[in-house]
């Protein structure tokens, strides 16, 4: 029996789906959603303001704000009420709606941008607007994921060690890439300890991460509109863009074989489906790291009426669990450097 007296004390950090019998590929999706947060985020989000009590940055009257395009905004929500601090969400227009009304009802304040900065883009926006509260008023705390050591060091201390206890023989890890905290905290621990294993980057196209262009982004969670401040690309083996109109597909697919994974983990299998096609028969054990579910984008990806309006039928189909794909984005090899 499991009993907790605070909600980000719950962590089930063990399970994992063989997607082997609905792709035909030797892939293993650990769900990190398996929280009363739902998603990968809770790890960072306590581990980022429990050290700000540690090293005196919050007081009993502090405000937590933090930029989120969702899945941290819900986690700090969770952390915030539970500690019992104030908390104000910036993020914005591409926030699902079901995701401001979870951080609303656990007590959080939801800013919505809907401008974006010039050479910024949103993220840019949310971040200029959070300087400017926090230069306001000095009861604000920015925990800022960004550039938060704390951020990677909480998949470091936590994500990776439990993936090589299940799996001591893996051969290559899949990671998307959001802000990085998850793929730096991986990729430094497997540097450190198992370097025979790959870590292979996912990101959404539309993203600036890597260094393409910016481009349009319907689906919260991977991708930035910057270069993320903790990227050391020395760590990453290989980066598979992948098209949004593909990751959808996939979470349907996912979905008709009673899978509901959000966007986010839609894009995962989906760059590594295609990472693995072009490895030919090799016997590879490998794992993927799912972020999220897919309840917080029923409104979204699972709404035909948003997927009419956004994307066209020569993209995605009238039923896009059975419609083929359409060539994924070209994989982009990183020189692994010592």
């Amino acid at each position: 029996m499991t009993v907790i007296s605070a909600p980000h004390a719950f962590n089930q950090d063990d399970l994992y789906v063989n997607l082997n019998s609905i792709f035909e590929k030797p892939l293993y999706l650990k769900c990190e959603g398996v929280n009363l947060a739902g998603s990968v985020k809770l790890k960072p989000a306590t581990e980022m303001v429990e050290a700000a009590e540690r090293d005196g940055v919050l007081s009993p009257n502090s405000i937590l704000v933090e930029s989120s395009s969702g899945n941290l905004g819900v986690a700090l929500s969770m952390v915030a009420a539970s500690k019992g601090y104030r908390f104000v969400c910036v993020t914005d227009s591409r926030c699902n709606a079901a995701t401001k009304r979870l951080m609303e009802a656990l007590g959080a304040e939801v800013h919505t941008v809907t401008t974006p900065s010039s050479d910024g883009g949103f993220l840019g926006a949310r971040l200029d607007f959070i300087r400017n509260l926090c230069e306001s008023d000095n009861r604000y705390v920015w925990l800022d994921q960004y550039a938060n050591q704390k951020n990677w060091q909480s998949h470091y201390n936590n994500t990776a060690p439990s993936i090589l206890r299940e799996f001591p023989d893996l051969d290559v890890l899949f990671v998307g890439a959001g802000t990085t905290g998850t793929l730096m905290g991986c990729a430094r621990y497997l540097r450190e300890y198992h370097p025979q294993v790959r870590v292979v980057a996912i990101d959404a196209v539309g993203s600036a991460s890597f260094g393409r262009p910016l481009g349009r982004r319907m689906i919260p969670g991977l991708g930035m509109g910057m270069r993320p401040p903790m990227l050391d690309e020395s760590y990453v083996d290989d980066v598979v863009f992948v098209e949004e109109a593909d990751a959808i597909r996939t979470c349907h697919r996912l979905a008709s074989r009673g899978f509901l994974f959000g966007g986010s983990t839609g894009t995962v299998v989906t760059g590594a489906l295609h990472w693995l096609a072009g490895q030919g028969d090799s016997a590879l054990t490998t794992v993927a790291i799912a972020p999220d579910f897919g309840e917080r984008y029923l409104d979204t990806i699972y709404n035909q009426n948003w997927l009419n309006e956004h994307f066209p039928d020569d993209m995605l189909g009238s039923d896009p669990r059975l419609r083929p794909g359409r060539p994924f984005a070209v994989q982009r090899r990183v020189k692994r450097t010592a």
